[in-house]
């Protein structure tokens, strides 16, 4: 009983979020334009936690997540174009998932025995050389770009993929491979001193990093309708790595509460456009300063840590 009401109190929390915002969208709150904000902030999400993976968890400082973001939203996206139907857009994302988890694989074997920046270059080089490939094949349109995407990613769909990544990688943290990464990260010699293959564990976050990342571009391309190889360079790279600091390197409530808060910053700041990299620079800079571990540093915020935040008689009560 004690174990199964912390699941039941987390499933009935996932619902909940789900059928109040539903809720919302069905009644006319929920607008066009917010809407647009919560995609961009569930897509965000799946970017930073999957990132969080490789570089929080790993301690892997990868600068190439575009790249993977990019091979599931040309992927899913040429897909739906010739097929579009449901079946094409949900085996778009599968697909789109899976080659960018090879291409991961390909890449990450020989360049995670690097370190540091020499790794953050060598990632850094991979996703250019993926951005420079959709840029030149024929079939990619080019600079052009791809358009005039079916759209079939809807509140639904969307949360669903966010909810299930969030828990899949918590759950994926929590087994034998998730601890042998953390091992990895604390110390890579005293874990291979024990038995863990550091090559390999570096490789498995970068494989499932990879593709969760193609899956946040197939949902990417199937509600924005355009995408071109723009999208995906250097500064998208950035954009999702400022996520995982600012939340904190090793939280995934920390990359989730990151990926919300800069999206409702820069939505509050649209009215103010030549001010609003400013603001929203000084921003960075001063939680940088004041909370240089981020906001949740590597902790994450789970029910009983929330229970310590009420007062002490409520805290006492029993159920």
């Amino acid at each position: 009983m004690a174990r199964i009401l912390p699941l039941l109190a987390k499933v009935v929390a996932v619902l909940a979020v789900y059928l109040v915002v539903q809720a919302m969208i069905m009644t006319g709150v929920v607008d066009d334009y917010i809407l647009i904000t919560m995609v961009t902030i569930c897509v965000n999400i799946i970017l930073a936690v999957s990132l969080n993976l490789i570089t929080g968890f790993t301690g892997q400082f990868s600068l190439g997540h575009a790249g993977f973001m990019s091979i599931g939203a040309y992927t899913t996206g040429l897909l739906t174009m010739h097929y579009p139907t449901w079946w094409a857009f949900l085996l778009g994302l599968l697909a789109g998932g899976a080659i960018a988890a090879i291409i991961g694989f390909l890449v990450g074997l020989p360049t995670l025995r690097l370190r540091g920046d020499y790794l953050a270059i060598a990632t850094l080089g991979m996703a250019e050389i993926i951005r420079v490939l959709f840029l030149n094949f024929p079939f990619t349109n080019g600079a052009a770009g791809l358009s005039g995407m079916p759209r079939f990613v809807n509140w639904t769909w969307l949360y669903v993929f966010t909810a299930g990544t969030v828990i899949l990688i918590s759950n994926f943290l929590r087994s034998m491979p998730g601890r042998n990464l953390i091992a990895v990260r604390e110390d890579e010699i005293a874990a291979s001193s024990i038995g863990v293959n550091a090559v390999r564990a570096k490789t498995l976050a970068f494989v499932v990093g990879a593709f969760f990342g193609g899956l946040a571009g197939g949902l990417y391309s199937s509600y924005f309708y355009f995408i071109k190889p723009d999208l995906f360079g250097f500064q998208k790279s950035i954009d999702i790595l400022i996520i995982v600091v600012l939340g904190g390197l090793g939280s995934l409530t920390g990359s989730v509460i990151a990926a919300i808060l800069l999206a409702v910053i820069s939505s509050l700041l649209q009215p103010f456009p030549e001010l609003r990299m400013v603001i929203y620079g000084l921003i960075l800079v001063v939680v940088m300063v004041f909370r240089p571990q981020g906001l949740m540093g590597d902790r994450e915020l789970t029910f009983s840590a929330m229970r310590r935040l009420l007062p002490h008689r409520w805290r006492e009560a029993r159920p």
